[in-house]
């Protein structure tokens, strides 16, 4: 699929899934570089229509079909999410997709990190957050059968990402070090729950009273909780609030406890920077895939080529973790 979807092309769609609802005007969103996404305007409440940006799944992505199937179950757990109303089939022909109800909400972080509108969320933040991924962490994996999910140890994800990095051909210093470093430290036990796998500032949807959705759920996968936490510090989702660690609205301390207090696991300070280092190594990766797309042709795109040129920023982040063990 390219360019806009009709409005036709998504009614058949709706129609052939049941839901009564006709769309009027597809409109283009603003949103991540690997998913497209559109408001659905019906003679009723808005829809939410999202498809894979290259209309197939990213290399390590979830297919539409197992990805809204995981935030259903995680909602079922409690977790805020958008209700499931339709997965798309090949022959919608409209790519690998899902149509889900509309949930009132900001989802572009530097609006509501930086407007005053949004204080007393910011404040509230740091704990739903983190008794969100606390009763996520929680739930057994048993929960999860019959889900196509990938992943393992921390020390089976760090090869995994080393197997990459060869494959996409490009020698980075900092990433060489950041390899090094977090080889002998990674854990080896198996993984023991499922993990969001890209929980942060830009995938939250946040109302005037804090957290109102869990949003992309494309890089779920198997390991462990506090994963999930040092991809929340990793320094590219504090949007410029470089002083707030977490997501750019709370202190590591602050997610820690909270995290605990809601029932999730007694996480040490080191665990979550050896995770937070690896979070920042595989945001860099992903800045180097993104403009690899670009390069190669798979999905020529001018964002992902501009996400590119950032593998410098995280170049400098991973040595001053490394170094100093805090960013």
């Amino acid at each position: 699929m390219s360019g806009v979807p009709e409005p036709a092309a998504v009614n058949a769609a709706l129609v052939r899934a049941g839901v009564a609802a006709r769309v009027t005007a597809v409109v283009p969103l603003s949103g991540g570089a690997s998913s497209a996404t559109y408001r659905l305007e019906t003679e009723g409440a808005p829809l939410i229509l999202q498809t894979a940006a290259a209309g197939t799944v990213s290399p390590g992505g979830l297919g539409r079909a197992t990805m809204v199937a995981v935030a259903a179950r995680a909602g079922a757990l409690g977790l805020p999410v958008a209700p499931l109303l339709a997965v798309l089939v090949a022959e919608d022909g409209l790519g690998d997709g899902a149509v889900t109800g509309f949930v009132e909400g900001e989802a572009l972080a530097p609006r509501w990190l930086k407007r005053a509108e949004y204080a007393q969320a910011r404040a509230a933040l740091t704990g739903q957050c983190a008794a969100a991924l606390a009763r996520l962490h929680r739930a057994p994996l048993e929960h999860w059968e019959g889900l196509a999910l990938a992943g393992g140890s921390g020390a089976e994800q760090l090869e995994r990402s080393f197997a990459l990095y060869r494959l996409l051909g490009v020698d980075v210093p900092a990433f060489d070090l950041a390899f090094a470093w977090l080889k002998p430290r990674m854990p080896t036990a198996p993984a023991r729950c499922l993990v969001h796998g890209d929980f942060r500032s830009g995938n939250l949807l946040i109302d005037q009273a804090g957290l109102a959705a869990v949003l992309d759920w494309e890089l779920t996968h198997l390991s462990e909780p506090a994963e999930d936490l040092g991809w929340m510090c990793v320094n590219a989702w504090r949007f410029g609030v470089w002083d707030r660690p977490v997501g750019g609205f709370g202190t590591r301390e602050e997610l820690l406890a909270a995290y605990a207090a809601a029932g999730g696991d007694q996480i040490a300070p080191e665990t979550l920077h050896l995770w937070e280092v690896f979070g920042n190594l595989k945001w860099g990766l992903s800045c180097l895939q993104l403009a690899h797309d670009h390069v190669s042709g798979r999905v020529r795109s001018v964002e992902r080529a501009a996400i590119g040129r950032r593998v410098s920023e995280v170049s400098a982040d991973l040595l001053h973790l490394v170094r100093h063990g805090d960013l």
